[in-house]
């Protein structure tokens, strides 16, 4: 006789990896938990790490505004000597040193070092932007879609179609052309604008299934107004989704910012941007190529960590995604399971006998 088993029937294996998993989590809100599985993604920790310690060399380098940084030039002085020929960076690995002039010098004999922090900041400056503006479109035109339906579901439905329709790149070209040198938080601004489009379809679909959901019927049945539906109660169990998009969001935004910037629509001189460096200098990139590599080095360090740390939240948000336990503490709890159900084998009295002197 052959026996079959049901494939949707957990394992041994999976019930020890439940059971680490509720162990873990057991006591805990919902937000630590998620501050706990965020935390134990490598790679989001790497590029949280990374972002700070970038924002934090930017800032602290040349300062902001009219407080100084610690480093000797601030980018804009013309006319220094060059230290190496052509202006070649100084830094050196062996032995490890800095110099005057770590990243090179251009022609007019400018630090690039000082020039690639001004630009890190505008182009990090233009990220952040870009995501707060873009989140609270988005997040407005969806949940009002998502949660009244019916005629105004469509009407923002089918603006965001019109939108989407327009391609981002030739919208931000338009705006730059027609600007003439625009400041960097005019164009961040202005991107922001129309880059809500995707966001706002997520939060609509969120808004979509939350409405439906217990809660927000005991809600109307206690006499919450609609605004309070939609921001105490559906919104906050759409935090994960937005947060994540916007995490995605911002990442696209500096290669966006970048692209416009190199073909000349975006940010101009005298204000530094990394894309607006890469499009000054892309001339000596055969002859003096360290005034392209480190700002285009900066561009792809910040867009990778933002995507890193963007995949992390999304792991930390979704219950779906499981942390498979590591082999020790596999073999542990698998031989805690094996003691339990050896005590439990021996504490039972034995069957046999006294079926016999019946």
């Amino acid at each position: 006789m052959s026996t079959s088993t049901n494939p949707e029937t957990p394992t041994a294996g999976d019930n020890v990896e439940n059971a680490i998993e509720l162990q873990e989590v057991a006591g805990l809100s919902q937000g630590q938990i998620v501050r706990r599985r965020f935390f134990r993604h490598k790679g989001a920790l790497a590029g949280l790490t990374v972002l700070i310690g970038t924002i934090l060399l930017a800032v602290t380098s040349v300062g902001v505004g009219p407080v100084s940084g610690w480093w000797m030039w601030t980018g804009y002085e013309t006319g220094n000597p060059m230290t190496n020929a052509g202006g070649a960076p100084t830094m050196t690995l062996s032995p490890p040193a800095l110099g005057d002039h770590p990243f090179g010098q251009d022609e007019l004999g400018r630090d690039i070092f000082a020039r690639v922090m001004h630009g890190t900041q505008t182009s990090l400056m233009v990220m952040f932007v870009i995501g707060i503006v873009a989140t609270v479109i988005g997040v407005l035109i969806g949940s009002v879609a998502g949660y009244y339906r019916g005629k105004r579901d469509t009407a923002l439905m089918r603006f965001t179609d019109l939108v989407i329709t327009v391609p981002t790149i030739v919208i931000g070209a338009v705006i730059g052309k027609l600007s003439g040198g625009i400041s960097g938080i005019v164009f961040a601004v202005s991107l922001g604008l129309i880059l809500w489009t995707t966001l706002s379809r997520l939060v609509r679909g969120e808004f979509l299934a939350l409405r439906e959901r217990e809660f927000v019927d005991a809600a109307r049945v206690a006499g919450a107004s609609s605004r309070r539906i939609i921001f105490k109660h559906i919104l906050p169990n759409a935090i994960g989704t937005i947060i994540v998009s916007a995490t995605l969001l911002m990442s696209s935004a500096i290669l966006l910012e970048t692209a416009l910037s190199y073909l000349g629509f975006g940010i101009t001189a005298p204000e530094i941007s990394l894309g607006q460096m890469i499009q000054t200098y892309q001339q000596a990139f055969s002859t003096r190529p360290w005034l392209f590599w480190w700002p285009g080095l900066f561009i792809v360090v910040i867009a990778l960590s933002v995507n890193f740390i963007g995949d992390g939240l999304r792991d930390a948000f979704d219950p779906r995604q499981k942390r498979i336990p590591s082999e020790r503490k596999m073999a542990k709890a698998m031989e805690a399971d094996a003691s339990a159900q050896r005590a439990l084998t021996t504490t039972l009295p034995p069957s046999s006998g006294k079926l016999a002197g019946l």
